[in-house]
């Protein structure tokens, strides 16, 4: 038993194996192992293309068949945490994820390659919000009194830590390991089936229900007077994820091919440096209000994917990459938490995730449609050029939404 209130409560089950305590840090582990593995191809594109020869426009193909995935899943099976359970879902989300690796193992063509990107990106849509749900319900039930914030921060550091990390080891495997484009696959397949063995022993944390709701797909429903302001929170969503594709898949490209260096290992730290600067910067500044990180984070994606595009251009050196690798990443990170923030207050909480499901919608199409954009260019144009112009729309894209929606969150505040 438990007092609360002042009045006797049932303990909250163990499950079947570790408390809440453990279980937490299993689920944030299970969390960064599959966000580490949904980078774990990117340092590895240049040597694919190199070995089966296929073009710069098949690559963006390959990725943006990964975000086509994490969609479909993210509004068909996404939000059945509340009703199924969130372990079970995680759990189907893990083996769908361990079903992309041995694709990649088996199917080396291109072929194999985007349905195992499908797959890799239909088990992220069907874990990612539960998961991140899990963690802080599995961090309440241990700590009843403490604050959700030590539970905010392992989940974001878990998910853009998670896809760092796995650019950054898939890279280190690729430049010293044998078998280069299978040791990275087999490896996380190894750490998925540890993971898919502890988030099995997790208590489960969404309270049962005697009858169901029947299924429908995720909804989209923002307020009418609160649109204009949704749209252009969807906008900084759009420019931070658009960075965060760049880097996710052509990055490996850009550095053997502008800047002459063919190291998976410095590909796969460009990425990792990006993302952690995201996260770090979510984490050190999560005080600041988000009308603030929306104005930092714009200036910072800016200056970072502008000083890209002039490295690419002059043929600069790689630490000057890095450096717009860790400014741009910073900026992608905070606009993408402040734009959370800002439509996360639009709507009731009731219906407060058919809101942020919008925003995630919008952030994939911004993952998948420049990049995609990139590669339909190159077909008529230079790399250069065609990253170029990228620049050109992302910097718009976010100076444009982002000064008008500090302005309106201002308002809203007042």
């Amino acid at each position: 038993m438990d007092i609360r209130n002042g009045a006797p409560q049932p303990a909250a089950p163990r499950g079947r194996g570790f408390g809440h305590g453990a279980g937490f840090w299993i689920a944030a582990a299970t969390f960064f192992v599959v966000m580490a593995y949904s980078t774990a191809p990117t340092p590895l594109w240049g040597l694919l293309q190199q070995r089966d020869g296929f073009s710069t426009f098949a690559i963006t193909i390959a990725f943006a068949a990964y975000a086509v995935g994490v969609v479909i899943s993210l509004f068909l099976v996404g939000h059945l945490g509340d009703t199924v359970g969130r372990r079970p879902l995680v759990v189907a989300g893990v083996v769908v994820e361990l079903v992309s690796a041995v694709v990649f193992l088996v199917w080396p063509a291109l072929s194999g390659l985007i349905v195992a990107r499908v797959l890799s990106g239909l088990g992220v849509g069907m874990l990612t919000a539960t998961i991140t749900a899990h963690i802080m319900e599995l961090h309440r039930r241990h700590r009843p009194g403490s604050t959700p914030a030590r539970g905010q921060i392992v989940s974001g550091a878990a998910n853009l830590g998670g896809f760092g990390a796995g650019a950054l080891v898939s890279g280190v495997l690729a430049q010293w390991a044998p078998a280069p484009t299978v040791t990275p696959f087999a490896v996380f397949l190894v750490l998925m089936v540890l993971a898919l063995v502890g988030i099995t022993l997790v208590p489960e944390t969404a309270s049962s229900q005697e009858v169901r709701a029947p299924y429908r797909p995720q909804r989209i429903r923002v307020p009418a007077d609160a649109r204009g302001v949704f749209l252009l929170a969807g906008g900084i969503t759009f420019a931070a994820f658009a960075v965060l594709g760049l880097f996710t898949s052509l990055v490996p490209v850009v550095v053997a091919g502008q800047l002459h260096i063919t190291s998976p290992a410095a590909s796969g730290s460009v990425v990792f440096v990006t993302f952690t600067a995201g996260a770090v910067a979510q984490i050190l500044l999560r005080a600041i209000p988000p009308r603030r990180k929306i104005g930092i984070g714009a200036g910072l994606l800016a200056v970072g994917i502008a000083l890209v595009t002039v490295v690419v251009v002059t043929s600069g050196g790689l630490a000057s990459f890095f450096v717009g690798g860790i400014v741009s990443g910073a900026g992608a990170g905070l606009l993408f938490t402040a734009a959370l923030a800002t439509a996360g207050g639009l709507a009731a909480p009731e219906h407060r995730g058919e809101v942020l499901a919008g925003i995630f919608l919008v952030g994939y199409i911004g993952l998948t449609v420049p990049v995609v954009g990139i590669g339909v260019a190159t077909l008529m144009v230079s790399l250069t050029t065609a990253l170029t112009g990228f620049a050109v729309v992302v910097i718009a894209a976010a100076l444009l939404t982002a000064v008008p929606l500090v302005v309106a969150t201002g308002r809203r505040a007042a």
